[in-house]
């Protein structure tokens, strides 16, 4: 057999085949090597090279292909924070399940996939973001300022809040100012004419003279419902009767505001502190500027000397009377972002630079001096400080009670985390039972149910935690959650245990409501049908006043009704503008129909277009300022949309 094999697979046929076999599965052993194994992308954006931009897909020549992936973190990182976001929005409406929908979930990934297709695009087209740039749009942050002004000790703080070094984050900033420039730029481009602002205005600006008839509620269906009319409403409308999904649960609470307070800091703590982070209640900026000699990652010690000893040399220079330090920065400076500006940096504040050139600008006395060669991680700077404006700093008295009641923020929010942490251990060890992990923490095993999604009460109403309640392994586990947090300081651990599948209930059992059901149905259509028949009557010709007075309908008219007033209804508002502006001599009819299950019958008798003219300077700047807004949003949007046609895009569904 072996010897039959070696012959089937000797030859140059054979060789041929072998050969195209071995290049493909040899980039698969090269990718899962350096890759680290398996891909989990949820999508890939791949752009032809930008050398060869109608190269085609087909391997070998996709292999020169650019290849971005949307990974399965991010894309569940992105699902989480609009989570957050809508429940922000939504509170208590929120709904977990329509938010985890298929059609919501491909939502956020589009979302994420446009975002990379517009990076993508900024980096072929070679959009870059200058060092001074990126500065004043940290430095203008509001998120980093204390009375409008930046905070290096906020920066720092926020920063590591978030787990990020100055570093990282300023990566992060300046990917996200380059992705946004082509947008801004096309954003900020937008215009709108005249005539196409008195075009919207006239369509916007719509009034319209109405009539209406409120026709009475319906009558009450008291008329007997058959057992096969039942029958045929319950098998039509099953899931109107089922009963629903039901769970048990026990559950354990962490709240940090009914937990024991701590202990208030002592003097000596509160005074360690402020001198630890006395560059916080310092609002002094320094307008300042450099040279920089660079000096190459892994320089040898003869670069490194070199480097200095320029430094050295134009720090000398930058001294003697009379010199023209932009002069020399614009000569001999190789920090790209200020050269050309004479190494304009701008208002420094503390925490903006790296920690040597920040030392140094700050220990300079008085504006006018030069310093230097300073060595950070970029090279030997030479430092001219040329302003100074703010205060050093607030004594330790007038921020005294500031820095106690961030000391009881800070031990609350560490004593909430003991808790939470003790509790999350004791779960882990034992998570079959909630009674030894409350223990452990000093909480208490609340129990209840059952309940549905729909009636869940307290804490368990939240959708974090019904989402976890109603989890198809949680239920067939039995065993307790992840801590799932609700806010900041706010957490539950919940375990499930009792359940009961959504089920139909039985005609028997519900026939009451069944019957409710077909009779409201009934009276539903026959209120509409009321309605038609007015309806009827004003299209052959009848007035609909006359119609009212002649039933006895409450009726009247509103003349210069406008677009998007809640009169009859915010739906019945729609309705009005919906219809047709009528022919000369004749009116619109239209319905709608009211919570209350009344029916409003209306005419359209004249429509009466928005006068642009008659809008005071301020409103007309106002509106056309809106519709600029309007139209460079949708110029985004097709900026988006055909970068996407430029790019091939694949989506992995089944790791969404």
């Amino acid at each position: 057999m072996l010897q039959t094999l070696r012959e089937k697979t000797s030859g140059w046929i054979a060789t041929v085949v072998m050969g195209l076999l071995i290049v493909p599965f040899a980039f698969v052993g090269v990718n899962q090597y350096m890759g680290g194994g398996a891909d989990n992308a949820v999508a890939t954006v791949k752009a032809p090279p930008t050398w060869w931009t109608s190269a085609p897909a087909w391997w070998p020549v996709s292999m020169a292909w650019q290849h971005e992936q949307v990974s399965a973190q991010d894309y569940q990182m992105a699902l989480r924070n609009a989570r957050q976001r809508q429940q922000a929005q939504l509170g208590e409406a929120f709904d977990a399940r329509e938010f985890d929908s298929a059609d919501n979930k491909r939502k956020v990934l589009d979302d994420l996939v446009d975002r990379k297709v517009v990076e993508m695009a900024a980096m072929r087209a070679g959009v870059s973001v200058s060092d001074q740039a990126l500065r004043e749009a940290i430095a203008t942050d509001p998120n980093f300022q204390i009375d409008g002004k930046f905070n290096g000790a906020t920066y720092k703080s926020l920063l590591a809040q978030q787990g990020l070094t100055p570093t990282t984050y300023q990566q992060q900033v300046r990917q996200d100012m380059a992705i946004a420039l082509v947008p801004q730029a096309l954003a900020q481009s937008a215009f709108v004419t005249d005539k196409e602002v008195e075009q919207l205005f006239g369509l916007l600006g719509e009034t319209r003279d109405v009539s209406l008839a409120t026709l009475p509620a319906p009558e009450p269906d008291n008329a007997p419902v058959s057992e096969e009319q039942a029958k045929q409403w319950y098998t039509t409308h099953r899931g109107d009767f089922r009963k629903p999904e039901q769970a048990s649960v026990e559950y354990v609470e962490v709240d940090a505001s009914k937990l024991p307070p701590p202990a208030p800091a002592d003097e000596a703590e509160l005074r360690k502190r402020y001198e630890a982070e006395k560059t916080r209640f310092s609002s002094e900026q320094r307008l300042a500027s450099h040279i920089l000699i660079s000096v190459p990652a892994g320089a040898d010690a003869a670069a490194q000397k070199a480097a200095e000893e320029k430094a050295a040399k134009l720090a000398q220079e930058a001294k003697a009377p009379g010199a023209d330090f932009a002069a020399l920065a614009k000569a001999n400076s190789q920090d790209t972002g200020s050269a050309e500006n004479g190494g304009d940096l701008g208002w420094v504040s503390r925490g903006m630079m790296v920690g040597p050139f920040e030392d140094a600008l700050f220990s300079i006395a008085k504006p006018g001096e030069v310093v230097g060669p300073i060595k950070t991680e970029f090279g030997y700077h030479v430092i001219k400080l040329r302003e100074i404006k703010g205060e050093a700093g607030k004594p330790f008295e007038e921020v005294r009670d500031q820095l106690a009641n961030e000391a009881k923020t800070e031990a609350l929010a560490r004593q909430y985390n003991e808790v939470a942490g003790k509790l999350v251990t004791a779960t882990l060890d034992n998570p079959d039972a909630l009674a030894p992990a409350a223990k452990a923490a000093d909480l208490q095993v609340q129990k209840a149910g059952p309940f549905s999604a729909a009636d869940a009460p307290g804490v368990l109403a939240n959708p974090l935690v019904l989402r976890q309640v109603f989890n198809e392994q949680m239920i067939a586990d039995g065993t307790a959650s992840q801590l799932i947090k609700l806010d900041d300081q706010h957490s539950v651990v919940v375990r499930v245990t009792g359940h009961s599948a959504a089920q139909d209930r039985p005609l028997e059992q519900v026939h009451d409501q069944v019957v409710a059901a077909v009779r409201a149905d009934r009276a539903a259509k026959s209120a509409e049908k009321q309605a038609n028949a007015v309806l009827a009557k004003i299209k052959k010709g009848e007035s609909l006043k006359a119609i009212a007075d002649e039933a006895n309908y409450q009726s009247g008219q509103i003349p210069g009704l406008p677009r998007g007033a809640p009169i009859p209804s915010r739906v019945g508002n729609e309705a009005v503008f919906a219809l047709p502006a009528p022919a000369d001599g004749k009116v619109s009819a239209g319905k709608t129909k009211m919570e209350d299950g009344r029916y409003v019958v209306f005419t359209v008798d004249k429509v009466t277009p928005g006068d642009p003219s008659k809008l005071p300077e301020a409103q007309r700047d106002q509106f056309r300022q809106q519709v600029a807004q309007a139209f460079a949003g949708a110029e985004v949007v097709d900026y988006v949309k055909d970068a996407r046609k430029r790019f091939k895009v694949e989506v992995h569904e089944d790791r969404l």
